[in-house]
Formats: structure tokens, sequence, C-alpha cells
């Protein structure tokens, strides 16, 4: 016979599964282990985290969830397909396929909300939907809660699903029975590693963001880009899948099924041409709802020109 809490559990993995989630897991909002805190410090002491300062802050927070919401119990993990049913076309410029359709920054939060209202009234508990603008371990929390494994690409790896997956959390103070931990690894596999254009991925799991080609076009908004970049950009303007795309979990992987994630217009017709002669309001208007945005126009531009380059040293 299930306990009251293992139905309650049943009840809520049931309710993100209507939402469209596609993994659930829980684990205890407990402060997050010595050995990922001592890791993630030396990443940022070496400088690692390159033009991503705002990974260096909130240490406290990144540390223990129960700093988030008081009284936290429980870290509830989600993970939502984004991998496209259709593909760019020849002569686009690349865009990562998280980017391919709406924010997933606002379809993840109307879907955390949604279950975080249910779990409210199902539990009488208090809540708080997490984003990745949310300072929380997202991966670490995912395999905690028995989800998947973080990859030598630093991807959350689901087994049987793959990586291309949006992660989020609700933070509640509902006690739920805490799932196992998954504990696969990568084993001796290293083709991320051999895949990576830019040498930013080693065979520890630790990717130095000073060469990764999607940390440079999405978070350095320097003027002009390292020289280095100039023939390995290869006509990204956003974001790189490189190491997503060379990993055997994604051999067999399976579209999403939410709408808002497949590819608008403006992403289906990006040319180095229509970049070029576009202005600041025609990119707010273009990219108002997409998670291009955080791009500005300016470094679409500068991503532009570089990536109509590389295509033209061909």
């Amino acid at each position: 016979m299930l306990s009251p809490s293992s139905d309650i559990a049943m009840q809520i993995k049931s309710q993100a599964a209507s939402l469209g989630f596609d993994a659930c897991g829980f684990a205890a909002a407990v402060p997050v282990d010595a050995e990922a805190l001592a890791r993630y410090d030396r990443w940022i002491e070496q400088g690692r985290n390159g033009c991503m300062q705002w990974a260096a802050g909130h240490r406290d927070l990144r540390s223990d969830p129960s700093l988030l919401l008081e009284g936290a119990q429980t870290v509830i993990s989600l993970a939502l397909n984004y991998y496209p049913a259709i593909f760019q076309p020849a002569g686009t410029l690349r865009v990562a396929y998280y980017a391919y359709g709406r924010d997933y920054h606002e379809v993840l939060r109307e879907k955390l909300t949604a279950l975080a209202r249910y779990i409210e009234q199902l539990t009488g508990c208090a809540t708080r939907p997490c984003v990745d603008s949310a300072p929380m371990r997202e991966r670490y929390w995912a395999q905690q809660a028995g989800i998947g494994f973080i990859g030598r690409n630093n991807c959350l790896i689901i087994p049987g699903k793959g990586s291309f997956f949006f992660l989020g959390e609700i933070v509640t103070t509902a006690q739920l029975p805490p799932d196992e931990p998954c504990t696969l690894t990568c084993g001796d596999c290293g083709k991320c590693v051999e895949a990576c254009p830019t040498g930013a991925l080693n065979v520890v799991g630790a990717a130095d963001c000073n060469r990764c080609l999607s940390c440079q076009l999405i978070e350095n908004h320097a003027e002009s880009l390292p020289q280095w970049m100039n023939s390995i950009v290869d006509g990204r303007v956003v974001g790189c899948d490189e190491c997503q795309l060379c990993c055997p979990h994604n051999a067999h992987v399976k579209p999403t099924s939410v709408v808002d994630f497949a590819p608008t217009d403006a992403v289906m017709t990006l040319t180095p041409d229509r970049v070029a002669h576009m202005t600041a309001g025609d990119f707010r208007r273009t990219f108002a709802h997409s998670a291009i945005m955080r791009l500005r126009h300016k470094t679409l531009r500068r991503n532009a020109r570089l990536g109509d380059d590389s295509h033209n040293d061909e």
C-alpha cells in the first residue's frame, strides 16, 4: 500500500506529464554536496566561466536551495524536450536548436507555474518555480532527482532520450519521497571532446567558456570576437550544438511535441543579407519572444558578419 506522500508524488508526476514534461524527479532540498561545490569553485577560480561573469555570483543561493524558499523540503526537477522536427534550410545562418522557437523561459515558466499551482492546491504547501534565470544548479539537481547524468559535454543526458532538454525546477515545502540519484556516466566515450570545434571540452568534463563557441557568440558582446574564431564559426550566429549532435545518446532522439518550440519563420529565413539590413527596431519586433533577444541587435550583426565571412572562406 502506498504512503500518502508516495501517492501525492505519483499525482504530481502524472500532472507534470499531462503538461508536456518528459521527465520529473524529486530530491531533498539540502545543501549541494562538498565535492560539487569544490569543483564549481575551481572552475570559477580558474576563470573558465569566461565572459559569463554572472556565474560567479549568488554562490550561497546556488549552494543551498532552501535559501530560495523558507522551509523548503523538496526540489522537483523537470525536463522538456526541444529537439526540432524540421531544420533550417541551406544558406541560412546557423541557430542552435534551443533558440529555434518561442523563448523557452516563457514556455517553461508557464508550465512550471501551472504545475506549482497544482502542487499548492494538492498539498497546501508553498512553491517557487525556477527557470534558468534563477541561481539553481539545474543539472546537479536533475542528477540528484534521478532524471539523468551530467555528460562530458556538460549537458544533462537522460538515458534513452538524449540531451536536447530544457530543465526547470520547483522548490517546495512539501516533503516528497526523493528519487534515487542517477549514477551513470559517459564511461570512456570522448566523442564530444573530439568533436568540439574549439577544444573547449576536456576528458574530465570541465568546459572552458573562453573557447566555447556558444558562450562567445551569445555571452560575449564585445565589438569583435577573438581572431581564432574566424575560420571556425562556420555560419553559426546563435550557439553551437556540435557536442550534442555527436553524442551517442542522441542517436535516436525524438522531436518535441511542444508546438511553441517549432522553428519560427525568422529563424528559417535568417540570412546574412537579412541581418545586414535589420534595424534595432526590426530586431526587437522579430525576436520579441525568442531567446535570440539575449544576443542584442549589435551582437547578432557582428556574428552574422563573421558567419558570412567563414562561409566565403570555404
